[in-house]
C-alpha cells in the first residue's frame, strides 16, 4: 500500500495493448493509450460488496484529465507491463483504498468511450468482485478518490435511472450486467464459506 499523497498512477506509465482476444501487441504510455480514439488495452473494474450486501463506490478525484468528479465502481486501472490482470487489481485496491480481500473474476467485455475530444478509454476489461466488512477502514488515496459511500443495490439502481449522467460510462456497463447477466454468478462469488463442520 502506498502513503497517502503518494502519487499511483503516472501519465507515462507502460499499459498492454492487445487484440479483442486478449492477444499482447504491445505496450504504450497511459496517455497515449487515452488520446482521442483510444488503443485497445487490457483494464479492470473491482466491486467491493459489504457482507451485508451493500456496495462501496467512488466519486473520481476532480483531478482525473477523463471523466473527473464521476461515480464509479469500488476501483478500476490497467494491469501495467509484465502484471497480470489480477495482481493488478490487488495492487490497486491497496493503492487506491488501503483494502486486501480475495477477488473473483465474474467476466471479461470490450467498450470504447470518448470524453468531450479530451481523450477516451477503449479497455478489454475483466470484472471483478470482493466481500470485506462495511467497518472495515478505507483510506482513499486524494489523487484518484474525491469522496465514496456504501449504497443499497436497490439505491444505486434507482440513482442510475434518474441520473444516469452522474456515472462513468463503464460503472453503467458494468453494472448493468451484474445486475442482468451475471446476477446469478455474482450471487455465487459473494456467498460466504460454508462453516467447518465441528470435530
Amino acid at each position: 500500500m502506498n502513503p497517502t499523497g503518494t502519487s499511483v498512477s503516472h501519465a507515462s506509465e507502460n499499459l498492454i495493448l492487445v487484440s479483442p482476444e486478449d492477444e499482447f501487441l504491445g505496450t504504450t504510455t497511459k496517455q497515449e493509450a487515452h488520446r482521442p480514439g483510444g488503443q485497445l488495452h487490457r483494464a479492470f473494474s473491482v466491486f467491493l460488496f459489504s457482507h451485508e450486501g451493500q456496495v462501496l463506490l467512488h466519486e473520481r478525484s476532480r483531478l482525473k484529465p477523463l471523466w473527473p468528479g464521476y461515480w464509479t465502481n469500488s476501483c478500476c486501472s490497467h494491469p501495467r507491463h509484465g502484471e497480470s490482470y489480477v495482481e493488478a487489481a490487488h495492487r490497486r485496491t491497496g493503492e487506491e483504498l488501503g483494502v486486501q480481500t480475495s477477488l473473483t473474476e465474474i467476466y471479461q467485455f470490450e467498450y470504447q468511450a470518448h470524453f468531450k475530444g479530451i481523450g477516451s478509454e477503449h479497455e478489454l476489461c475483466k470484472v471483478y468482485v470482493g466481500s470485506v466488512s462495511s467497518d472495515t477502514q478505507i483510506h482513499p488515496h486524494p489523487e484518484e478518490i474525491q469522496t465514496w459511500d456504501w449504497f443499497e443495490v436497490s439505491e444505486v439502481n434507482e440513482w442510475m435511472t434518474t441520473s444516469p449522467q452522474l456515472f462513468t460510462p463503464w460503472f453503467l456497463m458494468e453494472w448493468k450486467a451484474l445486475q442482468t447477466t451475471y446476477q446469478s454468478t455474482l450471487r455465487e462469488a459473494l456467498r460466504p464459506p460454508e462453516p467447518n463442520p465441528a470435530h
